[in-house]
């Protein structure tokens, strides 16, 4: 029986990318995302590979359609080895200008959407006793991130549940892992919200984040796909991806130091 891969956001960026590494490698793939023509085109992809692959249009935030999403993975395939969670968006705002909703929606995909889909896939993993869970995070979960707080709240959250996982299924044959990628060079501005103090300030924020993923510095969808890939193949508790490597070993030793800098940075 082949290895069979679920992964969330698998139309495009880094989900699409790790569909096709896995593919390549001899994986059937199941691809979940909310638009289904991009998601197909993966798929046609995937088959032009010569891989299997089911691709099921799914909202992570909405636990009936996950539970759709598992249960016809494994009535396709028969068994899931890998979940690799991956949808979510990013927000750049001051608290001030982050609303409830903007709250909920953050919360909703990038916290209870991997929630549903470990909460459902877990017992077909328990009774298998084996079976690898990916956690993709964010540079924003392993350090503060000026104007971010949503963000960085729903990021902290993931390395949190990754963490404290581990614990517990590693036990039982379950290997729990996340990989945390710095901003990452792909249709990410499409879904990104930003919330200015005008709407000059709005623009600003998006031009910024838009050089910065055009620069040396942002991680590319292939880099991550790969890293993903070898921390299946070699599980370890994490790995950061990208420039934000740097960051994030400073803050771990020196906090108080990178704080002044990213002050001084943001004015």
């Amino acid at each position: 029986m082949n290895k069979t891969v679920l992964i969330t956001g698998a139309s495009q960026g880094i989900g699409k990318e790790t569909a096709l590494l896995f593919a390549q490698k001899g994986y059937d793939v199941v691809l979940a995302a909310r638009n289904s023509e991009p998601l197909n085109a993966v798929a046609n992809e995937i088959k032009n590979l010569g891989r299997q692959s089911l691709a099921i249009p799914t909202d992570i935030s909405d636990i009936e359609q996950v539970k759709a999403l598992v249960e016809s993975a494994i009535a396709t395939y028969g068994n899931i080895d890998v979940l690799i969670n991956n949808a979510g968006i990013c927000m750049t705002a001051p608290m001030v200008n982050t609303t409830l909703d903007d709250w909920h929606k953050i919360i909703d995909i990038n916290i209870w959407g991997y929630i549903h889909l470990i909460h459902t896939l877990l017992p077909h993993l328990l009774d298998r006793k084996s079976g690898t869970i990916v956690n993709v995070g964010s540079i924003g979960g392993k350090m503060p991130l000026p104007n971010m707080t949503a963000y960085c709240t729903s990021k902290y959250a993931i390395a949190g549940l990754t963490e404290t996982l581990r614990l517990e299924l590693e036990p039982k044959g379950i290997r729990v892992c996340a990989v945390h990628p710095s901003a990452t060079d792909s249709d990410f501005l499409e879904r990104a919200i930003f919330r200015g103090d005008s709407e000059d300030e709005t623009q600003k924020q998006r031009q910024q984040m838009h050089t910065f993923l055009k620069s040396p510095l942002a991680s590319k969808p292939q880099d991550v796909a790969k890293e993903i890939w070898n921390i299946v193949q070699h599980p370890k508790m994490e790995s950061i991806v990208g420039s934000g490597i740097f960051p994030a070993t400073m803050y771990r030793f020196v906090p108080g130091l990178t704080d002044w800098l990213f002050k001084r940075a943001t004015g």
